[in-house]
């Protein structure tokens, strides 16, 4: 249970309780579940209703369950980079699911989550990286930090691209998957908007070390556009890449950026680059 406290000022005097809430973030059906929680809403101690009004100096305070059921509890070695009580940084390994699925029971990110946490809530991954990609992911611990953070976290990924990358561009290219394949995919005129923007940082051994940024979150949308551009990742076998230097795609998530969903901080977290990816560079 995550309770939160709200100091009302002048500015919010007269204002309905639900139109206070649902301008801090809290969203529709999250306001529903706080109206059938046994004094989810309180105004100065007191029990109220989502309808009553607002005055200056009030404390208005709500409880947010959490609902749901994390997978089953795994022991791992994985780096915590920050936490409280409304968010988990996880420093994810390569060749770890984010998910649970068919193929993986009990080897995920959200099996150690279930672990660390030790608690029987939704797992929630603001944004998920493929199995073989490392770095930086952003785990919410409760629904209302969950649904301010979608869609809102800024990610520099460094990726070692094959040949010489000189100069920085964007690639504005729809992604479609590739044929009856599950899981590849390919640039494709009906396919989804796709733009990723890329920097040079150092070029070795004609490779290039690369700062991408993203606008859009298509599956494998940096390992297709650069392979695309005859330049694709090492390691990464299914779109063109040698694995003879790394086995598995050179890709990290090494910075997030975003707004922390209750105190509304801005928050910058860095990660290290892991060893394979570090003999590269």
């Amino acid at each position: 249970m995550r309770e939160l406290t709200f100091f009302i000022e002048e500015k919010d005097n007269n204002k309905r309780i639900k139109d206070y809430l649902r301008e801090f973030g809290v969203s529709s059906s999250l306001l529903t579940k706080l109206k059938n929680t046994e004094n989810g809403i309180t105004k100065n101690g007191v029990f109220a209703k989502a309808i009553e009004t607002l005055s200056e100096n009030d404390v208005l305070r709500i409880k947010i369950e959490n609902s749901g059921h994390m997978p089953s509890p795994t022991q791992m070695d994985i780096e915590v980079c920050y936490e409280d009580e409304d968010i988990l940084v996880l420093n994810k390994p390569a060749f770890l699911p984010v998910h649970e699925s068919l193929n993986h029971r009990g080897d995920t990110l959200s099996n150690f989550v279930s672990f660390y946490l030790n608690e029987d809530t939704a797992f929630r991954a603001v944004f998920r990286l493929d199995r073989d990609t490392s770095g930086l992911i952003l785990i919410a611990k409760h629904e209302l930090s969950a649904s301010k953070l979608a869609g809102k976290v800024k990610k520099d990924y460094y990726a070692v691209a094959s040949g010489e990358i000189k100069e920085k561009g964007t690639i504005d290219l729809p992604i479609a998957r590739c044929g009856e394949s599950i899981i590849k995919r390919k640039v494709s005129a009906d396919g989804e908007k796709a733009v990723t923007h890329y920097e040079p940082i150092s070029i070795k051994d004609s490779n290039t070390l690369l700062k991408i940024n993203l606008e859009t979150g298509r599956t494998h949308q940096i390992r297709v556009h650069l392979s695309h551009i005859s330049h694709p990742l090492l390691g990464d076998e299914l779109y063109g890449g040698s694995t003879l230097l790394i086995n598995r795609q050179a890709l990290h998530c090494k910075t997030i950026y975003f707004t922390h969903p209750i105190t509304e901080k801005d928050i910058i977290i860095d990660s290290e680059f892991p060893d394979d990816i570090k003999k590269l560079i």
